[in-house]
């Protein structure tokens, strides 16, 4: 069960990050996206779709 919360968790983390650089979006304060928490990610796309 475990490994499939964390591939979805990875799925999730990998779609934002496609959507945020589409978005011309890279990294924030030195810290690249695949450095970010699902959290921060969700958060920082939501900001920017608004």
């Amino acid at each position: 069960m475990s490994n499939l919360l964390r591939d979805a968790v990875e799925k999730k983390k990998q779609y934002l990050i496609d959507k945020l650089i589409a978005l011309g979006f890279y990294k924030k304060d030195d810290k690249h996206l695949f450095e970010w928490t699902l959290s921060e990610l969700e958060k920082e796309y939501r900001s920017l779709r608004q």
